[in-house]
């Protein structure tokens, strides 16, 4: 049985499995933390282990090496990658330094270790709104997402905050009328949406936050019914919690494929194999510590 094999070889090489809560329901169920960008980025830094499997996408695997140098950290398959990491068109970011006095660049987690390098701070969907209220800067580049950018931006009216034209194709894929036929199917259930998505499935939502935060509102919350607007990975957490409720996701469901990579079988062979390795480059590694390291000490 793949779970018993992996577990044995877990022990065997002092390994940590961590699983974002997009990835494939029996990946979750295997791992030894689940949860989301900030969180995991957490853990991998705290653990002891000598081996971090991480069952995610490229920038997380980065981020967790960055972190922690001297750690093992593999990959189940590589080639999982984020669309929106990469959105930002080259030069950008030294423009508008040029442009505009007294700016810091905000760097969603989801991103590059390139341009996590040319960022003041990292953020992620949880604590975005805090650490964009803390800086002391006037002027905010807020990086690669523009819908997230844009929550901010509605909350913390103090700034000036420039948005980059970059999305996450899964989120975005989402629309206000899919959004609405859920409704009217069920028209008891509560909206819980992520702030990647558009300004018109976030008009229609209840409740919007990271995926963390849409987790813990769903099982504190006294209703039973809710459409949930993020990638449908997350109903392996959501059900466990709360077995009694009911979710529903618009249609098509929102499913990131590059997550999907992550199957109990390519955990179990790049444990066997330790071949899918992240590497980065020292002075690269040293640059994008520095965002990270203030978005932990910020966040």
């Amino acid at each position: 049985m793949l779970k018993t094999q992996i577990e044995e070889l877990k022990k065997r090489k002092n390994a940590v499995i961590l699983a974002h809560y997009y990835a494939p329901a029996e990946t979750q169920a295997v791992a030894d933390f689940v949860g989301d960008s900030f969180y995991l980025a957490k853990i991998a830094k705290e653990s002891l282990a000598d081996v971090i499997v991480f069952c995610g996408v490229q920038f997380m695997g980065e981020s967790a090496k960055i972190l922690c140098p001297q750690k093992k950290v593999l990959m189940p398959d590589l080639t999982a990658d984020c669309a929106m990491a990469h959105m930002v068109e080259e030069g950008l970011i030294e423009r508008m330094r040029q442009e505009y006095e007294d700016l810091a660049v905000v760097c969603y987690i989801n991103s590059t270790a390139a341009l996590k390098c040319k960022s003041d701070v990292c953020v992620t969907s949880s604590n975005a709104v805090r650490i964009v209220s803390s800086l002391p800067n006037k002027n905010i580049f807020f990086i690669p997402d523009k819908n997230l950018g844009s929550f901010v931006k509605a909350q913390v009216k103090d700034k000036n905050i420039i948005l980059n034209d970059g999305c996450c194709p899964v989120h975005v894929r989402m629309q206000a009328q899919d959004v609405k036929a859920e409704l009217d199917a069920h028209p008891g259930a509560l909206v819980l949406s992520h702030p990647e998505c558009e300004s018109g499935v976030l008009e229609l939502s209840h409740f919007i936050g990271s995926t963390a935060d849409i987790i813990a509102y769903a099982k504190e919350c006294g209703a039973e019914e809710f459409i949930i607007c993020t990638e449908d990975g997350v109903e392996f957490k959501l059900l466990a919690d709360n077995p009694e409720k009911r979710f529903y996701f618009p249609n098509p469901r929102p499913c990131c494929a590059d997550m999907k990579l992550n199957t109990l079988q390519a955990v179990l062979d790049v444990l066997l194999q330790e071949d899918k390795e992240v590497f980065i480059d020292e002075k690269v590694r040293e640059r994008a510590l520095l965002p990270l390291e203030r978005m932990l000490e910020l966040g």
